[in-house]
């Protein structure tokens, strides 16, 4: 059976890799945590067919994809399984090809259950003979497995789904809050929202697992959805597209992660929303710079 090198053992990661040693892989395994059973991403490829990464961003993966290729075969295949860059892949596919090594984007959705219980969704962009090379590897984490086109597409794929997650996320959370203010309570308004037509996954799980328990952990930070909804952003405006939506969620997300604590997961977006204050209706309008000319008595 081929060997597989995994880089990236944060919360994910250990759990995806887990699953693969449980599907008979032999995983040569590295993470700058020390986590993993080698000293290197090089020691970790030495003689891996496949590559697999699950790191924190595009610049995480072009660093250890590069510090790895010494040591991968030749006709290897790196699957990035991060939420990266569509430019930022295809930048390094051109590095990697020049050493006859192949690379399929191959990001998740599913969060820490998912990873778990291998029932991730999984969205591949890149060629579709090398995706049916590694599909039996890519089916040990997810039960989904999606090709969304060529290589990049799955990354894009998956900066657009969370923009829809997050964007939920903040709508939710202010129902609950403006709700909560006008008198209704909380936990109610979640046992109604997920019986009518506005459920999401804020909804069924956020609010009900992580805001109403004031647990905060669901295991995905504030800064990777920034990221993320940054990268659909960008994907809108290099395509030209008007998305005041998704600017303004993205703006959002943004002034969110300046405020919260370094480190805080995204559910806290809850607590940043919660703080906001709106002028009260007595404050006194600003003065106007320029002063207005009396007028004369007739």
């Amino acid at each position: 059976m081929i060997t597989i090198a995994f880089i990236g053992l944060g919360q994910m990661g250990k759990l995806m890799s887990a699953n693969l040693v449980a599907g008979g892989y032999t995983i040569q395994s590295y993470d700058l945590n020390g986590s993993g059973n080698r000293k290197s991403a090089q020691e970790a490829a030495d003689g891996a067919g496949i590559l697999i990464t699950m790191l924190p961003d595009g610049a995480a993966v072009r660093k250890a994809a590069l510090a790895a290729l010494p040591g991968l075969q030749a006709g290897a295949v790196v699957v990035d399984m991060s939420s990266s860059d569509p430019g930022s892949t295809r930048e390094l596919e051109k590095d990697l090809r020049k050493k006859h090594v192949l690379l399929l984007d191959a990001p998740v959705s599913g969060s820490i259950k998912g990873a778990k219980e291998a029932t991730l969704a999984i969205m591949v962009g890149g060629d579709a003979a090398v995706l049916k090379h590694v599909q039996p590897v890519l089916e040990k984490m997810g039960n989904r497995v999606f090709h969304c086109g060529p290589l990049g597409a799955g990354h894009a794929m998956k900066a657009l789904n969370n923009y829809i997650g997050g964007s939920g996320t903040i709508a939710a959370f202010e129902a609950v809050l403006v709700g909560k203010a006008f008198g209704l309570d909380p936990a109610l308004m979640v046992e109604v929202f997920n019986a009518s037509t506005g459920y999401n996954s804020t909804t069924q799980r956020k609010l009900p697992q992580q805001v109403l328990t004031n647990a905060f952990a669901s295991g995905f930070s504030a800064a990777l959805m920034t990221k993320d909804v940054g990268i659909a952003n960008g994907i809108a405006k290099g395509a030209r597209v008007p998305a005041p939506y998704l600017a303004a969620t993205s703006k959002l997300w943004r002034t969110a992660l300046k405020r919260l604590p370094r480190g805080a997961d995204h559910t806290e977006m809850f607590r940043f929303l919660e703080k906001l204050r709106t002028p009260s209706r007595g404050a006194a309008a600003p003065r106007s710079k320029k002063r207005q000319k009396r007028r004369r008595s007739t």
